[in-house]
């Protein structure tokens, strides 16, 4: 499941992660034709589950609609600052509170009508719309109010705040959408079933460089180029400088290494132990490998505290399910965090390209990460005993612990069918907590059934899952706030189950006021220290990305935060 994932949209609102800061980037590819030709076909794990860009929470959504739609702004991810999109400049008032953009000139929808103030007056309606839950509003309320939009005039807009608000020009790097094609279905409540994965492409009425042409579930999305784009390059010269993309839908990851060794797909991230290979045989196959930097998101195991699903309140009480009790009891989840051999999983599933995972915060992000989140030892002789000083032994002899109810300590751990490295990663997991006595179930799902467990039914019990990494940490208010949609464990509370997530809603707030980040740091890094004390997660191993690609790309930048230029990259 982005944290906002590669890929222009991917630099907002957390969202979850299906494949992948310190900014380190691969070498830029020397310029070429300037003439538009070719197709750039990429590969991902899953069909998309909305075309609606307010209601996307998954990052293959995310992928889908990244060069279709553009909001105000978006963040350079090698420069990690904002630069004008729709928006060709902003300026803050006196007091910080407000925040008025000049929009771009010229700019029209896909179906010619003039891009205006009132589209994105429109899109913020539907993001403060209660009747449509996203992810958006978490990140951009202050102080529980949301940011008031006004349109001076057809190129203005004025965001006005309660307060100054630091994160803003993170937050509002949201898709912009079209009222004229959209604003009736917000009028008459259908919103929310508008742009479904069925709806026919030519409906998706966008401003981005690309249009969508087909979509064919579980086969590919075609799109073509926008021959009206806005944006120029710094020759005065059109883009996108390629007529076409293609999206092509793989699920099983040997089938996508197997599309890009046969020359199908333009690049891909190859798994750990296919990169010295495809170093070694580079120039047979016309391609480049580029190391980019450690993964900037989190790929952990998150536990079910959520007692809609267990029954009980928040802290076990009266709960009928004794995994309740479990998942929120330290001293168990304390026990499992010495039982994930990190360093054995980055020596046999990573070929050495990852590091432990402590902090929630990525080392990629050093203003904000804390260096000083303790890593876990693993040592399955202390997590037995710290199990054993909780109460969980086995109490008559048939090899499995049970609780001081007498319950079996039973749980199933499920992740995305198809990636064999959560695959292998969940086996070992597996392998390590039987050893100490509990009975695991792992169970791979298709991606989709997972989002569906998670954000619809609550049915299930630990999940190894990964999110994608933010530049500003306020943009993963949908996953850390109490009340936020991906707030995994127990998602979507009306008030605060626990004083320690009451602790995180407020830091959050405290963060946002503090313009100094250096200062907002402290609020960010105290956000780590509980995470890590409560342990809803467990942190696993961050990978070193790699980039494989073909030689033909022109401009072709891969960073850890996405693709720097995307609409300038050109086949040669």
């Amino acid at each position: 499941m982005n944290r906002r994932a590669p890929g222009r949209l991917g630099i907002a609102p957390l969202a979850i992660l299906l494949a992948a800061a310190a900014c380190a980037g691969g070498t830029p590819i020397e310029a070429g034709s300037r003439v538009p030709a070719g197709r750039l076909v990429t590969a991902t794990a899953s069909d998309p589950r909305t075309f609606n860009p307010v209601l996307v929470t998954d990052q293959t959504s995310n992928l889908a609609l990244a060069d279709v739609f553009e909001g105000l702004l978006r963040t350079d991810p090698v420069t990690t600052r904002p630069e004008p999109v729709l928006a060709e400049s902003w300026e803050w008032s006196a007091d910080g509170r407000d925040c008025t953009f000049r929009l771009r000139d010229g700019v029209r929808w896909h179906d010619g009508v003039p891009f205006t103030s009132d589209d994105v007056a429109f899109t913020f309606e539907a993001i403060f719309d209660e009747r449509f839950p996203n992810s958006a509003r978490f990140s951009l309320t202050v102080d529980g109010q949301p940011i008031r939009v006004s349109t001076p005039d057809a190129r203005t807009v004025r965001f006005s705040m309660p307060r100054p608000f630091a994160p803003f020009l993170a937050a509002v790097e949201v898709p912009i959408l079209p009222r004229h094609v959209l604003g009736p279905s917000l009028a008459d409540g259908s919103f929310g079933r508008r742009w479904g994965i069925d709806a026919k492409p030519a409906e998706l009425v966008g401003t981005g460089p690309f249009r969508m042409k087909s979509y064919v579930p579980a086969q590919w999305i075609e799109y073509e180029r926008n021959p009206d784009y806005w944006r120029r390059d710094a020759e005065g010269q059109p883009l996108p400088r390629v007529a076409g993309k293609t999206i092509l839908i793989v699920p099983e990851q040997n089938a996508q290494s197997l599309r890009f060794l046969s020359g199908q797909t333009s690049w891909y991230n190859p798994r750990p132990e296919e990169i010295a290979d495809l170093r070694d045989r580079a120039d047979a196959l016309g391609i480049r490998v580029d190391e980019i930097g450690a993964d900037p998101g989190n790929l952990f195991v998150a536990f079910n505290r959520n007692p809609r699903h267990y029954g009980g309140d928040a802290s076990g009480r009266g709960a009928t399910d004794p995994r309740l009790r479990w998942f929120t009891d330290k001293r168990f989840l304390g026990a499992l965090s010495h039982a994930i051999d990190k360093q054995g999983m980055i020596e046999t599933i990573f070929y050495g390209f990852g590091a432990p995972a402590t902090a929630y915060i990525a080392e990629a992000n050093p203003l904000y990460h804390d260096p000083d989140i303790p890593e876990p030892t693993y040592d399955l002789a202390l997590a037995g005993r710290l199990l054993g000083e909780a109460g969980y032994v086995d109490r008559d002899g048939d090899g499995w612990r049970e609780d001081e109810s007498g319950n079996r300590v039973e749980f199933s751990l499920a992740t995305n069918a198809g990636n064999f490295l959560r695959e292998r990663m969940c086996s070992i997991l597996r392998e390590d907590w039987t050893a100490l006595g509990l009975k695991v179930n792992f169970r791979p799902q298709s991606f989709q059934s997972l989002v569906e467990r998670l954000q619809s039914t609550f049915d299930w019990d630990a999940i190894l899952i990964g999110f994608t990494g933010s530049i500003e940490p306020n943009n993963g208010a949908n996953f850390l706030r109490s009340s936020g949609n991906l707030h995994l464990w127990n998602p979507r509370q009306s008030s605060p189950a626990t004083p320690w997530e009451a602790e995180i809603d407020r830091l959050l707030d405290e963060g946002s006021r503090e313009l100094d980040p250096a200062k907002r740091a402290v609020a960010y890094r105290r956000i780590q220290e509980i995470l890590h004390e409560e342990m809803p997660f467990l942190e696993t191993v961050r990978q070193k990305l790699a980039v494989a690609a073909s030689r033909r790309l022109v401009d072709f930048r891969p960073t850890v935060w996405g693709l720097a230029a995307p609409e300038r990259i050109a086949l040669r």
